[in-house]
């Protein structure tokens, strides 16, 4: 019996033109496309999601090049075959399309990274991580690093659309409009998950017109409300968080009790985390432990007990005292430095023997209260000021008076 493989990867796009979503990469203006265009290739990772899109644009670039091309994964491939692609590079050159990058050992990190440096080797890496946190520097810092989004369900339903079309000798039931809505809605930004769902329902209902409640049977997804003049998925996780930070506990138990219908708990407390630490913040921190062990409690017992948890966490929190002060200030100072403002550290707190013209580091401990001025902040950066108190709950009302004293006392 020959397998045959699946829709998703049999309908995995050939050219940029068919790759939907990340024009950012893959657009008129894309990177991706004036590297193809301008005939010049170098090391890349690509990461995001999983679903979105990193394996078919390392494989469509590949194809635009005609290079030699392995693919190599991380976590699982061994340093041998690495050896036997570099002897290739070394007289025709390869492309290595390395999955899961951020597992790579040191040891193997060690031997391609000449490889690629002297240019034998164009590597691409794939990661669902953020690289700046997970990969190797001497890795991030020989490549183009390259960040992929979440699909729309818009685009998702174009892909499915085409797919579709072109595979019509085989998915050859009609699927009406809504049930495309269903499809990509339900998906959650991941186009394979898109693809597979569609080929499962040509195969449950052969030459069908096939309706939503007969999706719904098969996919056995949450009912989602679709309508075209109704509130959307993830519209109705906005209007749950925008329902707490605006403390209406009504409006919220009645956006909870849509998202609980749809039985998606991951992305319920995925958001309650998110609303713990953004709209309450120190305001009351006492929220991201009961936060915590809401979690602990709704894995634990699933629906439909979990809602008694949950339902129990946002009154809490629509009534708790509200606080952004903590991500407005990051995000203060992440605008800084992602506009370049990164001068100089103060030589008496970096941490090197003997450095030139260095001061003497003041150890707070051997002070009273453990205060005692000196610089922390480049010069540039001196009076800069990220975060502000807010006085709506006691605990940062108690921060913020803190905040007064110690600059009072290192003022100098």
């Amino acid at each position: 019996m020959e397998i045959k493989r699946p829709l998703a990867y049999r309908a995995r796009p050939t050219t940029l033109d068919e790759i939907v979503g990340q024009t950012h990469i893959v657009g008129k203006n894309g990177i991706v496309r004036r590297m193809i265009n301008n005939d010049q290739m170098f090391s890349l990772i690509l990461y995001g999601p999983p679903g979105v899109g990193k394996t078919t644009i390392a494989t469509v670039i590949a194809s635009n090049f005609g290079i030699n091309t392995y693919k190599f994964n991380a976590s699982t491939d061994k340093k041998a075959q690495l050896r036997e692609i570099v002897q290739v590079s070394i007289n025709y050159g390869a492309l290595v399309i390395i999955d899961e990058i951020h597992r790579m050992n040191k040891d193997i990190q060690d031997f391609l990274l000449p490889h690629v440096e002297n240019g034998n080797i164009i590597m691409i890496g794939l990661t669902t991580n953020n690289p700046y946190h997970s990969v190797n520097p001497a890795v991030r810092s020989r490549t183009h690093i390259l960040k992929l989004t979440g699909i729309s369900s818009k685009d998702i339903i174009k892909r499915l659309k085409q797919v579709n079309k072109a595979f019509k000798d085989e998915l050859m039931s009609s699927i009406e409009e809504n049930v495309y809505e269903y499809i990509a809605t339900s998906a959650n930004s991941d186009i394979r998950t898109a693809l597979n769902s569609l080929e499962i329902l040509n195969m449950a209902y052969p030459n069908t017109n096939i309706t939503l409640e007969m999706t719904k049977k098969v996919l056995m997804k949450p009912s989602l409300s679709l309508d075209k003049d109704e509130d959307n998925y993830f519209n109705i996780l906005s209007a749950f968080q925008k329902s707490i930070r605006g403390s209406d506990v009504d409006a919220a138990l009645h956006y909870l009790a849509r998202l609980i219908a749809m039985e998606d708990l991951d992305s319920i407390l995925r958001r309650m985390t998110v609303i713990a630490y953004e709209d309450i913040g120190l305001a009351n921190p006492s929220v991201i432990n009961k936060m915590d062990a809401c979690t602990r409690s709704c894995e634990r017992v699933g629906f439909p007990e979990a809602r008694i948890p949950l339902s129990l966490l946002v009154i809490d929190m629509c009534l708790s005292p509200k606080s952004n002060s903590a991500v407005s200030a990051i995000d203060k100072a992440l605008e800084d430095v992602m506009s370049g403002k990164t001068p100089k550290i103060p030589n008496h707190i970096i941490n090197v023997a003997n450095f030139e013209d260095k001061d003497k580091y003041l150890y707070p401990h051997d002070f009273n209260d453990a205060l005692v001025y000196q610089q922390y902040l480049p010069d540039e950066l001196k009076n800069k000021i990220y975060y502000k108190g807010k006085e709506t709950g006691k605990y940062e009302r108690a921060l913020k008076a803190q905040n007064i004293k110690i600059k009072a006392v290192l003022k100098k």
